[in-house]
């Protein structure tokens, strides 16, 4: 990451001869929104004295309290690459504050930045890597998102059957311009279905930088004629598109998930980390999983979690535990997808982790088997539970859930609660396309 001082960016936007800044942030729905200034306004940006009215934005505030404060974050200065190079426009990602100086309680990216806090006292560092899925769609004539793909390729193909290779290259390109490191991009098993990964970094950084790749990969596929979309399931019949995320957790430059000395070479940390994550899994999946929609891809069939399960094989499970060891050992929880809030999952995910090494939790036996395969007098027997089958049981859950509200806090909660209990209810009214009509060219 770089480390830049407010004399160090005044002086990059006047060399580069940046004309617009974006001043962003996100709100508790994961929406990115941002307010842009001119290259005039940058150095009273900078000294954190730029203000906004709050009141129409997603969870942020009553209608009294309209006034909030911008104070960016100096580091995550870049340049868009794509945005013209005569009048080239520029980001900082921002913090929200109340007028009076003190952190708004309804900035989700607060709220990771409390749950880091505490994972920090206890000395524990968390890193994420996202496994990032999307399709691209063809457009209409008005530039509306269908749900044609662009091309029939299946997983791994490659030109000229995988027809977005190039969309995926120009992605890649413009996302190392910003500072990512791409580790691998690809066709993904459904028609026009695409993933990219990037290297796991600490939770804020990573989340930060799934907010920015969603930006990227849609400003880009725009650019080629294409909408990407993030929505989970599309397309009925076909592989959803989730985002699988991989966790270790260190501590004093080690990684506490490995041991040597374990059969599995996980550490009484890594299984208490899993433990906790299956404990709370429920009462935060609509956090993880936040639209009606998701629920239509976790189902079985599709290499998607419908059970609360663990394993080092097998990919139906909640949590894997992949191959690598040592310093890369690693958890992969399988269930959220990318239209959720990344501030609020890595939160409630490492919470949920911390729950467990505290009260030395343990998990169930890791099943190998094929979950999908066995008969409900089977899973009972087994003890094996089920994530929510859809948006209301997810939403109840949640309510009960004493971990969200203590990590999401009073005010987030109960706004994100009222909200997805309303979306529930506007989908039972309508149903009929209601998804597409909602989801497919907003996500």
């Amino acid at each position: 990451m770089p480390n830049y001082t407010k004399e160090g960016i005044i002086n990059l936007v006047k060399e580069n001869e940046v004309k617009f800044i974006r001043l962003q942030f996100t709100d508790i729905f994961g929406t990115l929104k941002n307010v842009a200034i001119t290259d005039r306004q940058l150095e009273k940006a900078l000294n954190n004295e730029c203000m906004f009215d709050g009141a129409c934005i997603n969870g942020f505030n009553e209608i009294e309290e309209l006034d909030m404060n911008l104070r960016p974050n100096l580091d995550s200065f870049v340049i868009f690459p794509w945005r013209p190079q005569q009048g080239k426009v520029s980001r900082l990602i921002c913090d929200i504050y109340r007028p009076e100086g003190i952190p708004f309680e309804g900035d989700s990216r607060y709220v990771l930045k409390k749950a880091l806090d505490e994972s920090a006292e206890l000395g524990y560092t968390m890193n994420v890597g996202p496994e990032c899925e999307f399709f691209l769609f063809k457009t209409d004539e008005n530039g509306h998102a269908t749900t044609i793909t662009q091309d029939k390729a299946g997983y791994f193909d490659l030109a000229p059957i995988d027809l977005g290779e190039n969309a995926r290259r120009d992605m890649t390109l413009a996302l190392e311009d910003m500072g990512f490191e791409v580790e691998a991009s690809h066709h993904e098993a459904a028609i026009g279905q695409n993933e990219i990964d990037f290297k796991c970094e600490d939770a804020l950084t990573t989340a930060d930088r799934i907010m920015t790749f969603k930006l990227v990969v849609k400003s880009i596929a725009q650019r080629h004629g294409l909408y990407a979309s993030f929505m989970p399931k599309p397309i009925f019949g076909i592989d959803g598109s989730g985002m699988h995320i991989n966790i270790s957790l260190f501590k004093d430059g080690k990684n506490v998930f490995a041991l040597d000395k374990d059969p599995n070479e996980l550490s009484p940390i890594a299984y208490n980390f899993i433990a906790g994550l299956l404990k709370n899994i429920k009462g935060i999946a609509a956090i993880t999983n936040p639209l009606v929609n998701s629920y239509k891809r976790l189902v079985s069939g599709y290499e998607a979690p419908t059970y609360l399960t663990w394993s080092h094989k097998n990919r139906n499970s909640l949590i894997r535990v992949p191959a690598n060891r040592g310093k890369e050992t690693r958890l992969e929880l399988r269930c959220a997808d990318l239209t959720a809030n990344p501030y609020l999952v890595l939160a409630c995910v490492l919470k949920a982790g911390l729950e467990g090494i505290k009260e030395n939790l343990q998990p169930p036996a890791q099943s190998e088997a094929d979950v999908f395969k066995m008969t409900e007098e089977e899973r009972k027997a087994y003890g094996i539970d089920n994530l929510p089958n859809n948006l209301y049981e997810a939403v109840n859950f949640m309510k009960e859930s004493i971990l969200a509200k203590k990590t999401l806090g009073e005010h987030i909660f109960k706004s994100y609660v009222e909200a997805k209990a309303a979306e529930w209810d506007d989908y039972r009214i309508h149903v009929h396309d209601w998804e597409i009509n909602n989801y497919l060219n907003r996500y």
